[in-house]
């Protein structure tokens, strides 16, 4: 069903028939109720704080002995942040943390090649949504305090970081 043709069945519906549908989306999609949980309760700074829970057991687990360091577990958190429209200034905090932990988890552990690429892309990503979002120049320092910290650790694709700080 194209959006035009979505627009044309909810406008010829009476009022309580389209409540009547709300109701029923919220009850059968989670998703939808997430989304309105969202909407009229946000909790933006609860929903980061479990989000950065996460993200840091996915790095330093307490209840099993291996860390998975999975990017994408992080990556997760941000697109559904994004599609819930949480204020991009948090979304740059969490975006910060997952590198963080990444230097942290480094420190610890030998990491393979493709560690170091997923955590440039992610730097990357963190660069193009403080620009996107016109919050740079807030994170300006603490940017630039990630890629001295990955050219610190002496990680092997350092130079890329410095690199993109630079273009930016």
């Amino acid at each position: 069903m194209s959006k035009r043709a979505l627009k044309a069945y909810t406008e010829q519906l009476d009022p309580s028939a389209l409540r009547e549908q709300i109701h029923d989306l919220y009850e059968r999609f989670p998703e939808v109720k997430t989304y309105y949980d969202f909407i009229f309760n946000p909790k933006e700074d609860k929903l980061v704080a479990d989000a950065m829970a996460r993200i840091s057991e996915e790095y330093f687990p307490k209840r099993r002995r291996r860390a998975r360091a999975r990017r994408s577990v992080a990556h997760k958190f941000l697109k559904h942040f994004k599609t819930l429209g949480v204020d991009p200034s948090l979304q740059a905090d969490l975006m910060a943390f997952n590198l963080e932990i990444g230097l942290r988890f480094e420190k610890v552990r030998n990491c393979p090649d493709a560690f170091y690429k997923s955590m440039y892309r992610s730097y990357r990503e963190w660069g193009a949504h403080l620009i996107h979002s016109g919050i740079y120049r807030e994170y300006q320092e603490k940017y630039a305090h990630i890629a001295s910290e990955v050219a610190r650790a002496n990680w092997p694709n350092k130079d890329s970081f410095q690199d993109f700080l630079e273009q930016l």
